[in-house]
């Protein structure tokens, strides 16, 4: 089988998975519900910057709770089964474009009941969308690639914290600052600057990615 058909095979076995377990999912929209909830009942009015500040807060833990699981709940036997099946990149790809799918699909409804909840004081939607996208595939392929480190580490989700934090700071740094400028906050010229740093380190992180798993594949 080629790559992309494998990358396609795994994907559709982790949606599989999910739909029939349904608790991981259910899960984090209850969280994500529950937790904007308590932001409605805790502030009669927000200013722009708490209001971006939260949302950031939000979208960064459901992405911890929800890529946590892609390796840590996966048994050495069904690793073991893998690898007698696909490439190491196979199963590094799938897990990173079903967790990127599922972290946009949180993103648009989380960015939806908050609106609806705590209004939306955007100006500049389109700005704010490319910085929600951008920082949902961020999350992603951050916290996938250091799940997949902590799991064959053997520490579990102790480690991944550890592992993800350098990376996602300066993440965080920028998609503040492009969602600043899309609240009209501050006046940042450098936008497409600022963007075009998020989608490389994107795109080094999966490349990084790429490298490094065959030789975790093989422990």
């Amino acid at each position: 089988m080629s790559l992309v058909s494998d990358v396609w095979t795994l994907c559709k076995k982790e949606a599989q998975l999910e739909w029939r377990q349904k608790h991981g999912l259910n899960g984090l929209l209850l969280y994500i519900g529950s937790t904007v909830f308590v932001v409605y009942m805790a502030f009669i009015e927000m200013e722009p910057v708490t209001w971006m500040t939260v949302w950031w807060i939000i979208l960064l833990f459901a992405s911890a709770n929800a890529v946590a699981k892609s390796f840590l709940q996966e048994s050495d036997g069904r690793q073991l089964y893998y690898y007698t099946l696909v490439s190491p990149q196979a199963v590094i790809l799938s897990k990173m474009l079903y967790n990127v799918l599922l972290l946009v699909l949180i993103t648009l409804l989380g960015i939806g009941v908050y609106s609806i909840l705590l209004g939306n004081p955007v100006l500049k939607m389109s700005i704010f969308m490319t910085a929600a996208l951008l920082g949902a595939i961020s999350f992603s392929t951050t916290f996938t690639m250091a799940s997949a480190i902590a799991f064959k580490a053997g520490k579990g989700s102790t480690l991944m914290p550890i592992l993800s934090f350098p990376i996602i700071i300066p993440i965080i740094a920028l998609l503040i600052r492009v969602s600043a400028a899309s609240l009209m906050v501050v006046e940042d010229i450098n936008i497409e600057k600022n963007i075009g740093i998020l989608v490389a380190i994107n795109v080094i992180i999966m490349a990084l990615a790429l490298i490094l798993y065959p030789y975790l594949w093989r422990d």
